[in-house]
């Protein structure tokens, strides 16, 4: 068992989400699904808590009512090795929900995630300040990531428009 792990509140859709999120990910998996009792804040049966795993990865939802909304200020970071897994998982988990700039979307729960290349980092830290400007420039006009895009602008052969 991971020592942290990530607990997410939803306000009723902790087993759609986690439904939604397992399909989309590889080696994941619904571990448990645990009910509300009688005399509880919620309906005797209903869904209260979801146990799963994202490629590994436990995470916990909860069905926590209305008094509990996501924040743009923690976001779950997907490390891609390919663009073919940027696009998948960019159109998958925005799919009803809110894409945003510099490889950021919210899903349709609210819930913040950043799909981003794992070259990314590289070419933003380049001992070459210029390169890494580039890099950068071309990041912040870009909405879902171009792994091809952000090496050529980060060279100097391209520019991104926005």
């Amino acid at each position: 068992m991971q020592k942290i792990t990530t607990f997410l509140t939803f306000k009723n859709q902790a087993e759609e989400a986690a439904k939604l999120y397992t399909s989309i990910f590889e080696n994941s998996q619904i571990d448990r699904i645990s009910y509300y009792g009688e005399g509880t804040p919620a309906p005797a049966g209903s869904v209260m808590s979801v146990s799963f795993r994202l490629n590994g990865q436990e995470f916990i939802a909860l069905n926590g009512g209305s008094y509990f909304s996501f924040s743009e200020g923690i976001s779950l970071f997907v490390d891609c090795k390919t663009q073919q897994e940027v696009d998948d998982y960019w159109e998958k988990l925005s799919e009803g929900g809110e894409k945003g700039p510099c490889g950021w979307l919210k899903d349709k729960f609210g819930v913040s995630w950043q799909i981003v290349p794992a070259g990314l980092n590289k070419l933003l830290q380049d001992k070459d300040p210029e390169k890494a400007k580039r890099a950068m420039n071309a990041m912040m006009k870009m909405s879902k990531l171009d792994i091809d895009a952000l090496e050529r602008a980060a060279e100097g052969r391209e520019t991104v428009e926005s």
